[in-house]
């Protein structure tokens, strides 16, 4: 399914007054997933620094880049072998 699709029915469930959603977690998902990447990355990186983490850190060198171009400061671990 294509990811406007996805997108779209994502922004259409939020103006359900039966559904309860935390919109700029939401969008802030939806910004990284529709820049190539995936929701769960936007999520995850607004909600740190909502509860006051200064940096993404992570392993995925993508999500790293996407956060970084929409301002956000990311730290790309290295796996250890």
């Amino acid at each position: 399914m294509p990811g406007t699709v996805i997108a779209t029915a994502i922004r259409n469930l939020t103006r359900y007054k039966n559904i309860v959603t935390h919109l700029q977690v939401v969008e802030a998902g939806l910004a990284v997933r529709e820049a190539g990447g995936d929701f769960a990355d936007g999520v995850i990186a607004f909600e740190g620094r909502w509860l006051g983490a200064e940096t993404f850190i992570t392993f995925d060198k993508q999500a790293a880049h996407l956060i970084e171009a929409q301002g956000g400061s990311a730290r790309l671990l290295s796996a250890v072998s």
